[in-house]
């Protein structure tokens, strides 16, 4: 109980202006956030340039919890490669090695090719997907720590 009543005393200690700074601070770093998204779109052509694998489908060559780089051109799709789509009615996306024959994969499906991976680093997302509570205790502990921080 006394690191929770010395965080009630640092919190009330706080003053106006330094909560309006810590809130300023909190917005620039979200809106640093979505402009580098936003600017990986662009760069990249794809509406999402960084995919989770979600599953083991992929394995040996991507496993899952590896972040996928992709990028969108207007080269056409060739046999071997490895494209993310989405399929009407489906949330989330599939990866998948185009083989002979899927003639049903149209451009406007393919959201990108996967040009490069960083291993095991999806594994955040996909444990506070699978644990919500996880990710909010998480946001909960960050913003408090924005909030008692004296800097």
């Amino acid at each position: 109980m006394g690191f929770i009543s010395e965080t009630l005393d640092s919190i009330k200690k706080t003053n106006v202006r330094q909560i309006l700074l810590q809130g300023v601070s909190l917005g620039m770093i979200v809106t640093s956030a979505l402009i580098i998204w936003k600017s990986l779109m662009c760069f990249t052509g794809s509406e999402s340039p960084v995919v989770v694998v979600l599953s083991g489908s992929m394995e040996p060559g991507f496993r899952r919890g590896d972040i996928l780089f992709l990028h969108m051109s207007s080269a056409p799709i060739r046999t071997g490669e490895i494209v993310v789509f989405h399929v009407d009615g489906r949330e989330i996306p599939i990866v998948h090695r185009v083989i002979k024959g899927q003639m049903w994969l149209q451009r406007h499906h393919i959201m990108g090719r996967a040009v490069g991976f960083l291993p095991y680093v999806g594994w955040v997302t996909i444990i506070m997907t699978e644990k919500p509570y996880i990710k909010y205790i998480l946001i909960g502990a960050l913003g408090l720590l924005v909030i008692t921080s004296k800097e």
